[in-house]
Parts: structure tokens; sequence; C-alpha cells
């Protein structure tokens, strides 16, 4: 098999995790480099790297870049993602720069590969939150032809970086010690709290933030359904990894659950856990550190016709980005398009 020299641009939480994946996945790479804003060692999966400061120069060579960018840490993408393809670099983004870009494919491997097939060296990878979303739906649209997504999203700290993580932890620790919790990345304490704001407020949809604007134009270009009607409310709960969605779903065609259930149980990427009886149902203490997108609660909407409502669960980290930037990869090398 042929071998690839690969660099991660980030050394946060996603950076690590990149890492780890491609460790863990047994990547073709000849060799592995991590660029960052310092230089610096880092163990990482129980190996010690270097972490070199990020030059372009240092993209000379290199076969596959990830930009590990998140919520937090923008912009590396932008000052070198361009000049890195033009240096023969295969870029694959975390970032949300250049998602909506029209010469950028926005991929999820499990749902719009053939995307890939037309890319001028840089792809991106969506937002975590449109990640699981749509792998969760994409075949149910396939079977019954998608018209409406109504979405609410229950989005961990992880999301926003380590700063946040560690922000939350240092909540829970006063609330214990009867401390004054005191809160900085966040408008109000997330300890005891949910907050309906991720992002910053939007100039093209009046009242939305940021977040819910991805999903809805991410899901748009994704699934190649331009005027699909999507409303999404995405809030930051105080839970530490794993995104979880409560989904409407209204399509064209009738549904019916027990059909549903079989398509997603059959879909790659999908685990479905779903009886409610038993109690049983996707949660994010469950479902951090895993590979797949989880659904459960399947049940009809009996609002309104040809409707399901889905409870969507996922580590945002991992497929949410990490793991997901890595399958692009992973799938070009299949469709010999690296």
């Amino acid at each position: 098999m042929k071998k690839y020299n690969v660099c991660v641009v980030g050394a946060g939480m996603v950076g690590r995790k990149m890492v780890e994946i491609l460790i863990e996945r047994k990547f073709p790479f000849e060799e592995l480099k991590i660029f960052a804003t310092r230089e610096r060692e880092e163990e990482i999966c129980g190996r010690l790297f270097k972490i070199e400061e990020t030059t372009i120069e240092k993209f000379k060579g290199i076969d596959i870049a990830f930009f590990a960018g998140t919520e937090g840490e923008k912009g590396a993408s932008k000052l070198f993602g361009w000049p890195a393809v033009e240096m023969g670099c295969i870029v694959i983004d975390n970032g949300a720069d250049f998602r909506m870009d029209e010469r950028v494919p926005l991929v999820v491997p499990e749902v719009n590969p053939d995307a890939l097939r037309n890319h001028k060296g840089f792809i991106a990878n969506p937002n975590c939150s449109t990640i699981q979303m749509v792998v969760a739906l994409y075949p149910l649209h396939l079977e019954f032809g998608l018209k409406r997504i109504i979405v609410s999203t229950y989005q961990a700290v992880s999301g926003t970086g380590k700063k946040a993580v560690e922000e939350l932890q240092r909540q829970v620790e006063s609330y214990v010690k009867g401390e004054e919790i005191k809160n900085e990345v966040y408008p109000y304490q997330i300890f005891g709290n949910v907050i309906p704001e991720i992002g910053s407020l939007s100039e093209e949809f009046e009242g939305y933030y940021t977040e819910e604007v991805k999903m809805i134009r991410e899901t748009r270009k994704i699934m190649n359904l331009p005027d699909l009607k999507i409303s999404a409310t995405t809030v930051r709960v105080p839970v530490f990894n794993g995104h979880s969605e409560s989904i409407t779903a209204q399509f064209e065609k009738e549904v019916s659950v027990e059909k549903a259930r079989k398509i997603l149980e059959s879909f790659p990427g999908i685990k479905v856990i779903d009886e409610p009886d038993k109690s049983l149902y996707p949660v994010p203490l469950l479902v951090s550190g895993k590979d797949e997108v989880f659904v459960g609660r399947i049940r009809k909407n009996p609002c309104l016709e040809n409707s399901l409502d889905l409870w969507v669960v996922a580590d945002n980290i991992r497929k949410g980005a990490a793991l997901n930037a890595i399958q692009i990869a992973e799938k070009m090398i299949e469709m010999s398009l690296i």
C-alpha cells in the first residue's frame, strides 16, 4: 500500500484526537508531523511528538494536511490552507471558513463521497452537529424523500474547546466546595444551566446564532437539497463530551417506524439503540469515545404527516471532527483521488 506524508495542524483537543485516530486506524502514513503556533514536545497516544511551528515552508513534501481548527481556534487554514494546496498538498479542513466556498466539497463520507471527485485540493469537514444529523437522516431521505427538518441540539462544552471543559470542571468543584462560581468562556455559568447561544448572531437569518445557520446551510449543501426547509435551535449544556439532538423530520412519502429502524440499522456508521421500555437509548456518557452516530427514540410525530421524531447522539470531537476528517482521506485513497 502506498504511504503518505501527513501533518496535523493544531494540537488542541481536535488535533490530538486526529493524531490518536490516525495511529489507531493504522492510516498509511510514512511520516506524521504536528504543526502548531509554537514548538514543544507532547506525548500523544503513547508517542512523543516534536510539535513544530507552522510555516508555509513546512508543507513542502506533505501529501495530506489535516487542519484541526475548532470554534475556539480558527484561522490556520485561512493563512496556510490554499498556499499548502499550491505546494501539492491535499488539505482537509475542520474549520468553518471555507465550508460554503463553491470551490470546496463539504463531505460526510457516508453521505456524499462523490462530491470528492471534483476536488481542487481543499476539502471541508462539516460542523459537528451537522455531521451527526445528516448521517442519521440521509438513509431515510433516500427511502422517503426529506421535506422538512426541525432540530434542537444539546451540545457539550468540548465543542468549544479545552478552556470550556476546564471551566465546567472548575464550576463543578466550586459548587461542591460551596465557593463562588465564576464564568469566563460563556456568558453565563454552564454548570447547572443551559445556554441557547452558540456562535454569534447571524446577519443572514434574523435572530439565529451562527451555529444554527451552519446546520441549515451545511445540510443543504451536503445533501444537495438547496431548498430544504430547516429550523435549528442550538443549545450548550453542562456535558463534557458528546452532542445530542432532538430531530423532527418530515418526508414526502408515508413513513413507518419499523421500516425506518431497519433502514437505520443497516446503514454504515449508524448504531440504533431503541428500546425505550427498557430505558435503552443513546446518551452522551455511553457514546463518548465511539465512532458511530447513535439513534434512538424513533417514533411517529403526531402533529405532522409523514414525520418521525429521532434522538441522535455522537461524540462531537471524534465523529463530529477528527474521525470524519480522516474518513474523508481514507475515502479519497479508496477512490484513487490522492
